[in-house]
């Protein structure tokens, strides 16, 4: 029905952004893509994927360090991935048009048995 080609961006909450930013930019070498200071998204190239740091309090009352992984997926057909994830009794958090590695595009949300939030991302015609 689809394919997994490959991790699209991983998103991960930090406390410092200074700190954070100097890490994977100075550190590890990752660009910086872009930035989105009214949300407190700062997104790094890593290769043909992206790390998202979002400023916030990792760990806090039982929150995560990472929010979430976006998987690539083709083709990406909503209304059959909503047949499919139904029919295994996995409920669509949330779908629509989201940034990733490969640019703009559609993208659904679901949870693993664990509660892992997982982002499902169309291959976008830049990445083709």
């Amino acid at each position: 029905m689809f394919k997994i080609l490959g991790i699209d961006h991983v998103v991960l909450r930090i406390t410092d952004r200074e700190r954070s930013l100097g890490f994977y930019r100075d550190v590890l070498g990752l660009s910086l893509e872009r930035e989105q200071a009214d949300i407190r998204l700062i997104q790094l190239r890593a290769g043909r994927s992206l790390i998202d740091l979002v400023h916030g309090e990792p760990g806090s009352a039982g929150a995560p360090n990472v929010d979430h992984f976006a998987l690539e997926i083709e083709p990406f057909d909503e209304q059959q991935l909503r047949e499919h994830f139904t029919s295994h009794g996995v409920p669509i958090l949330e779908s629509g048009l989201r940034y990733g590695a490969g640019g703009e595009g559609p993208s659904i949300y679901i949870r693993d048995p664990d509660g892992n939030k997982v982002e499902l991302k169309a291959v976008t015609a830049a990445q083709r």
